[in-house]
């Protein structure tokens, strides 16, 4: 099955690299979790369909732009292993690597709100987040040992982007207002990194 999917995986990057002009510059977007794998839940919302409801929305705002495409690791609610994604995002060799989360506290009700961001341990990966963080209500960023990060070459970041257990935080991030809002702060940050 393995040997099947990364077959899959190396038939779709060569096939979408055909098709992409040179000129544009590759963005990945990881939404996280998918499948079984429901991440974060709260009352029967899933971290897995609110990351990966944004991950669309990003790329839907950004179809109408040339300087940059926008590459799902997953458009549907599927799981694809980690090491499926790393392998992915380094056959592409894109400019940065967003991976999209929902956080969540022990706590029934969480007082935290707001986003975080996790860092590859390289300059380029922590001017990313400071630039992210400009756009978000960042608490805070930090360096952090996580597979997609470390095992990304390309310039990664993962975000949490707010607490599924605080009711504003998953207010917002639920409606379709919220979710516009999140993909229009990437678009921005996508058109400065990219300038």
């Amino acid at each position: 099955m393995k040997g099947i999917q990364l077959l899959a995986i190396t038939v779709f990057s060569a096939a979408f690299l055909s098709f992409t002009p040179e000129h544009r510059k590759l963005i990945i977007i990881d939404a996280g979790h998918g499948g079984s794998d429901i991440g974060a839940n709260r009352n029967g919302i899933y971290e897995k369909n609110i990351v990966l409801n944004i991950g669309k929305e990003i790329q839907k705002l950004n179809s109408s732009q040339d300087k940059y495409e926008i590459i799902l690791t997953r458009d549907s609610d599927t799981y694809n292993q980690l090491t499926d994604r790393t392998t992915l995002i380094n056959r592409l060799n894109p400019e940065l690597v967003i991976s999209l989360h929902v956080n969540s506290s022990p706590d029934m009700e969480s007082l935290q709100q707001g986003s975080e961001i996790y860092t590859q341990n390289t300059e380029a990966s922590k001017n990313l987040a400071e630039r992210i963080s400009k756009k978000f209500n960042v608490q805070k960023i930090e360096e952090k040992n996580l597979h997609i990060l470390r095992e990304s070459k390309a310039p990664a970041i993962l975000m949490e982007l707010g607490f599924i257990n605080n009711v504003k935080d998953l207010e917002y991030l639920t409606s379709e207002k919220g979710q516009k809002e999140v993909a229009q702060k990437f678009a921005d940050v996508f058109n400065e990194y990219t300038e």
